[in-house]
C-alpha cells in the first residue's frame, strides 16, 4: 500500500545510478529501463504495493513485477500490469519500448487519453487497455500496428468516430477487436476495398454507432463472434453478410433499429441465412421493431442452438411446432410479442430446457400438464396472456423450478397444495387471476421463497396460514385485493428479511401486531381497506426503514403522532378511520373531541365535593380535635365547647382582614401545611388571635385563589366574589378549547362563579345560614339548565352582526 509519487530529484538520481551499475548491460536495455520507471512516476496511487520491486536498483528489470524479458536480445517483451487497481495516466515515453509484443494495462484506473505515440510500438501484437477510465478519441496512429493481433479498447469512455485505419490498414493479422461498452460514433469505417480476413472477433455493443452493417464485413468469413448490440444501426437485418460467416457461433443483434425483409414483414431469409451456421449456438434479436412471423425453418437451425432471444419485437401469429427441433435449446424468449394461438405440446419435449419466457403475449388455452416434463426447467413466464384454466398439479414435478410467474391471466381453479413441493421455488406470482379457495399452508410454508410472493388481485378467502411466518428470507408478501379474513398473526414477525407487505383489499379485522413494526427491514406497509382495528402499533412509528405505509379504510382509533416513521405520511395514509386523532397534518386534534372535557370534569368534581361538603363536613368538625384547636382565642380564656357552639356569636371577616391580619399570608406567618393548604396565624385589629387555613381546592388550576375558611367564623362572600370573579374569567379564556363559541366564556364563568358561591355557603357554621339539600339540588338542576339551553339574549350579545 503506498503513493507512487516520485519527485524529480528521486528520478534523476535514480538514471543516474543505473547508468553507474550498468556495467555490460546494452544501451537498449538501459533505455527500456528508464523507460519503465518515466512510467511509473505517472502512477499516483498503487494501493496494492505492486510495483514495489521496481524501486529497487539491484533487482533486475526482468523481475519487476509485470514485466517480461526477451532472453535472446535481453529486451523487453511484455508488460502486464492487468488489474492491480492503479491509479495515473499512461505516459507516451512506453513508445520507447520497441520491443514490446504485449501491453496491458486493463482493469485499472488510468485516465486521460490514449499516448497516440502507442502507435509507433510496431512489434505490439496485444494492446489492451480496457475497464479503465480513458477518455478522448482514439488516436489513428494506432493504425499503424500492422502485426496487432489482440486489440481491447473496452469499457473506458471513450467518443468521436473509430479512425478508418483501424479495420482498413492492410493488416491480415488482426483477430480479436473489442471497442464495445464506450460513446464511440459514426458508421463501422470498413470500405468495400478492406478485409478483415483473420478477424474472428469483433465487439462493439454498447456504443452510438449509426448506419447498416458494411458489406466488406462478409469477408471476414472466419468470425465466430460479432456483437453489435445496443447500437442505433438500421436496416434489413444482415442476412447477405452472416450467410458468409459459417464458422459463426454467437451472432448478437439486439436493440438497434433493423427491420425484416419485404418491408418488415418477412424473417425466413435471415433464419435461412444461419442454416449453414452449424456452430451458431446463440442468436439475439431482441428489442429492434421486427415484424412478420417466426417462420417453420427455425427448426432447420444447429442442433448447437443454446439460447435464442426474439423478445421486444412485434412478432405475431403463433409459436411454430418446429422450434421444438433445437433439442439442446436451455433458452427460449419470446417475450413481449404479438404472439397468439395455443402454447404448442411440442415444447415439452425440449428437455433441456432451464428458461422460457412467453410472457406478455396473446397466448390461449390451457397450461399444458406436459411442461412438468421439462426436468430441468428453473424459470417459467407465462404472465400477460391470456391463458385459461388451472393450474397443473404436475408441476409438482418441477424440482429445479426457481421463478414461476403466471400473473395476469384468466387462470381459476384453486392454488394446487402440490406446489409446497418446488422446494427451490424463489419467486412464486400467481396475481390478476380469477383464482380462489383458500391458500394452502403447504404453499406458504414454502421456505425457499426469497424474492416474493404475490397472490394478489385473486378470489382467495379464508385466514392468513401461519404458515407464512416459516419464509423468514422473502422479501416481498403481497396478498391485496382478496377476500382473506380473520386476524393478522403476530407470528408474520419471524419474516425477518421482509422489505414489502401488502394485505390491504381484504376483509382483516382486529389487532395490528406490534411485531410488524418490530421488522428489522420493513420498507412498505400497505392494511388498507380492511376491518382492522384498535391503536396504531408505536413499534411502526419506531421502526428505523419503513417509508411508505397505508392504514387508510379502517377502524383504527387512538393519538397518532408525526414523528419517526409517521413524519413523511399525510393524511391519505390515515383516511376512513373516524377514531384516530393526532399530529398529522388535516387529522383532527385528539384534545378537539373532548372538547369540553377539560372544564367539565372540575366542574363534576366541585358539584360532588360541593354536595359531600354539606353533608358530612359539618357534623364532622363540631367532633374533630382539629376544630377544638382551631378555636377562635379570646385573650387566651378557652369556653366550653357545646356553650361555644349554642351560644358564640361569629363575626363576618372580610378578606381584607384576613389579608392584614396575616401579613399578606407572609411566609413569617405559615405555622404549618398539609395535603389539602395552608395555616397561617394571624392577629385582627381587636387583637384577637385567630389561624387561618387557606384551603386548595379541586379547581385551583383554574383559578388561583385560597378560600380561607375559619372553624368559627365566615368569610364574607361580598367581599370575596369580586376579587375571584376576574381571576376565573381569566382562566376560563386561558384554559377554553380551541373553537369554542365566544358566548360560553361567560356561560362557564357564571358556572364557575356560582359553584364557589355554593360551596361557601354550604361551608357556613351557622346551620340557620347554610342552604338545605333541597336547595342545594334544586341549584343544580338550575345550572345544569343553563348549561345545556344557554339564553338567546346572551348568544345575541356574543354574535351582535349575526343577530342583526
Amino acid at each position: 500500500m503506498g503513493s507512487c509519487k516520485f519527485s524529480m530529484f528521486s528520478f534523476l538520481c535514480l538514471i543516474i545510478i543505473l547508468v553507474v551499475v550498468s556495467g555490460e548491460e546494452s544501451p537498449q536495455f538501459v533505455k527500456d529501463r528508464i523507460s519503465l520507471l518515466s512510467f511509473r512516476s505517472g502512477i499516483v496511487l498503487d494501493p496494492e504495493g505492486a510495483l514495489e520491486s521496481w524501486n529497487s536498483s539491484s533487482n533486475h528489470v526482468c523481475h519487476w513485477t509485470g514485466v517480461r524479458c526477451d532472453n535472446a536480445s535481453d529486451r523487453v517483451i511484455q508488460l502486464d500490469l492487468s488489474g492491480l487497481s492503479l491509479h495515473g495516466r499512461i505516459s507516451p515515453i512506453l513508445a520507447n519500448l520497441s520491443s514490446l509484443l504485449v501491453l496491458d494495462l486493463s482493469r485499472n484506473f488510468f485516465e486521460g487519453h490514449i499516448p497516440a505515440e502507442l502507435g509507433y510500438l510496431f512489434q505490439l501484437r496485444q494492446l489492451s487497455l480496457s475497464w479503465n477510465l480513458l477518455g478522448g478519441n482514439i488516436p489513428e496512429e494506432l493504425g499503424f500496428l500492422h502485426q496487432l493481433v489482440y486489440l481491447d479498447l473496452g469499457s473506458n469512455r471513450l467518443a468521436g468516430d473509430i479512425p478508418a485505419p483501424l479495420f482498413c490498414n492492410g493488416s491480415s493479422s488482426l483477430e480479436y477487436m473489442d471497442l464495445s461498452n464506450n460513446s464511440l460514433t459514426g458508421k463501422i469505417p470498413l470500405k468495400n476495398e478492406c478485409e478483415l480476413s483473420a478477424l474472428r472477433f469483433l465487439l462493439l455493443w454498447s456504443n452510438r454507432l449509426v448506419g447498416r452493417v458494411p458489406r466488406a464485413l462478409s469477408k471476414s468469413t472466419n468470425l465466430k463472434w460479432l456483437d453489435l448490440e445496443s447500437n442505433m444501426l438500421t436496416g434489413e437485418l444482415p442476412s447477405e453478410i452472416v450467410r458468409k460467416m459459417p464458422k459463426l457461433q454467437f451472432l448478437y443483434l439486439s436493440y438497434n433499429d433493423f427491420v425484416s425483409h419485404d418491408g418488415n414483414t418477412n424473417l425466413e431469409p435471415f433464419f435461412a441465412s444461419l442454416v449453414n451456421s452449424s456452430d451458431l449456438q446463440e442468436l439475439e434479436l431482441a428489442g429492434n421493431n421486427l415484424r412478420g412471423e417466426i417462420p417453420p425453418i427455425i427448426g432447420n437451425l444447429s442442433t448447437n442452438f443454446v439460447q435464442i432471444h426474439l423478445d421486444e419485437n412485434l412478432l405475431y401469429g403463433s409459436i411454430p411446432p418446429h422450434i421444438s427441433n433445437l433439442v439442446n435449446l436451455t433458452l427460449l424468449n419470446l417475450s413481449s410479442n404479438l404472439l397468439n394461438g395455443t402454447i404448442p405440446l411440442e415444447l415439452c419435449r425440449m428437455g433441456k430446457l432451464e428458461r422460457v419466457y412467453l410472457s406478455n403475449n396473446s397466448l390461449s388455452g390451457e397450461i399444458p400438464a406436459a411442461l412438468a416434463n421439462i426436468s430441468h426447467l428453473g424459470l417459467l413466464d407465462l404472465s400477460k396472456n391470456k391463458l385459461t384454466g388451472p393450474i397443473p398439479d404436475s408441476f409438482a414435478n418441477l424440482s429445479q423450478l426457481r421463478r414461476l410467474l403466471l400473473y395476469e391471466n384468466q387462470l381459476s381453479g384453486t392454488i394446487p397444495q402440490s406446489l409446497g413441493q418446488c422446494v427451490n421455488l424463489e419467486i412464486l406470482d400467481l396475481s390478476r387471476n380469477k383464482i380462489s379457495g383458500i391458500i394452502p399452508s403447504e404453499v406458504a410454508g414454502l421456505k425457499s421463497l426469497k424474492l416474493y410472493l404475490n397472490l394478489s388481485s385473486n378470489h382467495l378467502h379464508g385466514p392468513l396460514p401461519l404458515e407464512l411466518s416459516k419464509m423468514d428470507m422473502v422479501l416481498g408478501i403481497d396478498l391485496s385485493s382478496n377476500n382473506l379474513s380473520g386476524s393478522i398473526p403476530p407470528q408474520l414477525g419471524s419474516c425477518i428479511a421482509l422489505e414489502h407487505l401488502n394485505l390491504s383489499g381484504n376483509v382483516l379485522e382486529g389487532l395490528l401486531p406490534a411485531t410488524i413494526g418490530q421488522l428489522p427491514y420493513l420498507k412498505e406497509l400497505d392494511v388498507s381497506s380492511n376491518q382492522l382495528s384498535g391503536n396504531i402499533p408505536h413499534s411502526l412509528e419506531a421502526s428505523p426503514t419503513l417509508k411508505h405505509l397505508n392504514f387508510s379504510f379502517n377502524k383504527f382509533s387512538g393519538n397518532t403522532s408525526n414523528k419517526g416513521a409517521f413524519s413523511s405520511l399525510t393524511i391519505d395514509s390515515f383516511l376512513g378511520n373516524e377514531g384516530l386523532c393526532g399530529e398529522i397534518k388535516g387529522m383532527p386534534n385528539c384534545r378537539r373531541k373532548h372538547a369540553h372535557h377539560s372544564l367539565v370534569l372540575p366542574v363534576l368534581l366541585s358539584l360532588f365535593v360541593t354536595t359531600l361538603l354539606c353533608i358530612f363536613a359539618y357534623p364532622l368538625a363540631l367532633r374533630s380535635k382539629f376544630r377544638r384547636q382551631m378555636v377562635i382565642f379570646n385573650r387566651g380564656d378557652l369556653e366550653d365547647e357545646d356553650k361555644e357552639t349554642k351560644d358564640l356569636k361569629h363575626p363576618r371577616i372580610s378578606y381584607r382582614q384576613l389579608i392584614e391580619a396575616t401579613g399578606g399570608f407572609s411566609a413569617s406567618s405559615l405555622i404549618g401545611s398539609g395535603q389539602f393548604g395552608h395555616v397561617y396565624k394571624g392577629v385582627l385589629q381587636d387583637n384577637t388571635r385567630i389561624a387561618v387555613k387557606v384551603l386548595m381546592t379541586v379547581i385551583q388550576q383554574m383559578i388561583q385563589c385560597p378560600l380561607a375558611q375559619l372553624m368559627d367564623c365566615c368569610v364574607d362572600l361580598s367581599a370575596t366574589l369580586p376579587l375571584v370573579k376576574p381571576i376565573v374569567d381569566q382562566a376560563v379564556v386561558r384554559f377554553a378549547p380551541s373553537g369554542m363559541p365566544v358566548y360560553y366564556n361567560k356561560i362557564w364563568s357564571d358556572v364557575i362563579l356560582e359553584l364557589i358561591e355554593l360551596g361557601l355557603i354550604c361551608t357556613q357554621n351557622n346551620p340557620s345560614t347554610r342552604p338545605s339539600m333541597l336547595e342545594v339540588a334544586n341549584e343544580m338542576g338550575s345550572l345544569k339548565q343553563y348549561l345545556s339551553s344557554p339564553p338567546p339574549l346572551l348568544i345575541d350579545e356574543a354574535y351582535p352582526k349575526a343577530s342583526a
